[in-house]
């Protein structure tokens, strides 16, 4: 068991590192080695102190250095869930893997792709973040995916092994996958449906000939880069899409913090910085 887990890897997640290693506590990050798609695209930064107009290539090959010279390695694991329990936490990864530890750093961002209509009301029951935790549940059955990153192409094939028919909804371009049972359909859609159980994924209208506005399915997963922390953690107090959060960076749930754009505007990179500063310092004085 380590002192406190770290779930993303932009920049209140990696203050929230560095400081954590300064307090001499023990800790993982989970994230991407690349730390940050929304930096990496970012073309100039001009209002970080102490850097003038770095691009944000720039910025994330600084804080790849800097990491590499604190050996912090980032674990590019997909975390599944973070789950409360009564001495400590237990984090879930899609691999099946678990690891323990005693505080939690939600430094997780924010959706980039806004929820559908039903969405959060049918987790559990047909709606599901996690292909390789329950594709398994969906063989020989039919399921609408929507993917927002090429990256994710390969739980699509993981999922089209199961699924005798697959609904791919991509929300990014050159899409690669082929299989004969799946089918591609560029429309968003606008509800998902069902009483006890997902029934239906209903669009505004026909997305394409042959396809109608609503395809009945038996799950629908939406498979992103990041997931909302009340989805994550579940009974964690959130508003707006955004996490509660008490000057310490605290929650209401006993040793979980968060930090970042996951707890609100504004979306800077100073702003999360010393959020991730902050959690981790309330981390050390939770851990005493």
């Amino acid at each position: 068991m380590v002192d406190c887990i770290i779930v993303g890897s932009g920049v209140a997640g990696i203050s929230a590192a560095l400081t954590l290693q300064a307090n001499r506590k023990t800790f993982l990050i989970f994230g991407s080695k690349s730390l940050s798609e929304k930096i990496e695209k970012a073309e100039k930064i001009h209002n970080y102190p102490g850097l003038s107009d770095v691009s944000g290539k720039e910025f994330i090959a600084a804080l790849q250095t800097q990491l590499s010279d604190a050996k912090i390695e980032v674990n590019e694991e997909k975390v599944a869930g973070v789950y409360a329990l009564k001495e400590g936490f237990t984090l879930l990864t899609q691999g099946g893997e678990q690891y323990q530890s005693r505080a939690v750093i939600l430094a997780c961002g924010v959706e980039s792709v806004k929820q559908i209509e039903g969405e959060e009301s049918f987790v559990g029951r047909g709606v599901s973040y996690c292909a390789t935790c329950d594709g398994f549940l969906y063989k020989d059955k039919t399921i609408a995916v929507v993917c927002t990153t090429k990256r994710l192409e390969h739980e699509i094939g993981y999922l089209a092994d199961f699924a005798e028919k697959v609904y791919l909804i991509p929300m990014y371009k050159n899409v690669e996958i082929e299989r004969e049972n799946i089918t591609v359909i560029r429309k968003m859609p606008a509800k998902i449906e069902g009483n006890l159980r997902v029934e239906n994924l209903a669009f505004a209208s026909a997305p394409a000939e042959n396809i109608p506005e609503k395809l009945p399915v038996n799950g629908v997963f939406m498979l992103r880069e990041s997931v909302s922390p009340a989805i994550l953690m579940g009974g964690l107090q959130t508003e707006n899409g955004h996490v509660i959060v008490g000057r310490d960076m605290s929650t209401n749930i006993t040793g979980c913090f968060a930090a970042g754009d996951c707890t609100g505007r504004p979306y800077q990179y100073a702003k999360a910085v010393g959020e991730g500063n902050v959690a981790a310092h309330s981390v050390s004085e939770f851990l005493k």
